[in-house]
Order: structure tokens, then C-alpha cells, then sequence
């Protein structure tokens, strides 16, 4: 499982990363470096971006899950 998170964090900071070019420059890398938006290359990596960002949610709200109930114990 550890892995996983890995990976999908490493795939999701690539996609905020390409997001950010994006916005600031119109320059989008994963298209320029895959043949454009509508490559087959691209949109994979577009949709294992996207799945990527839904995977870290279940660590993001365990974390938030384990933090309450350890503020809850010092109350």
C-alpha cells in the first residue's frame, strides 16, 4: 500500500505541477511531451493523474480522521 501512495503522490504533484504551467505560462508539458492533448499517450496520463488525485483523498481523510480523535484524547 505504501507504494501505491508513492506513486500516486508523485502523479498527482506532476499534474499540480503541469496545472501550474498551465495557468501561469499556457504551456502544457504532458501535451508537449506526449504528442499533444489528444494523444493516446497524453490522455493516459492525464486519466492516471486524475485517479492518482481520487487515491490520495483516502490518506488525506484518514489523516484528518486520526487527528481529531487524537485532539479529542488531550481535551
Amino acid at each position: 500500500m505504501k507504494a501505491i501512495n508513492l506513486i500516486t503522490l508523485i502523479l498527482a504533484i506532476i499534474g499540480g505541477i503541469n496545472w501550474g504551467l498551465v495557468g501561469a505560462f499556457q504551456f502544457d508539458l504532458v501535451a508537449a511531451i506526449f504528442g499533444g492533448q489528444n494523444a493516446a499517450l497524453a490522455r493516459l496520463v492525464y486519466v492516471l493523474v486524475g485517479l492518482s488525485a481520487l487515491w490520495q483523498l483516502i490518506p488525506f481523510f484518514r489523516a484528518i480522521r486520526v487527528g481529531e480523535e487524537r485532539a479529542e484524547r488531550h481535551v
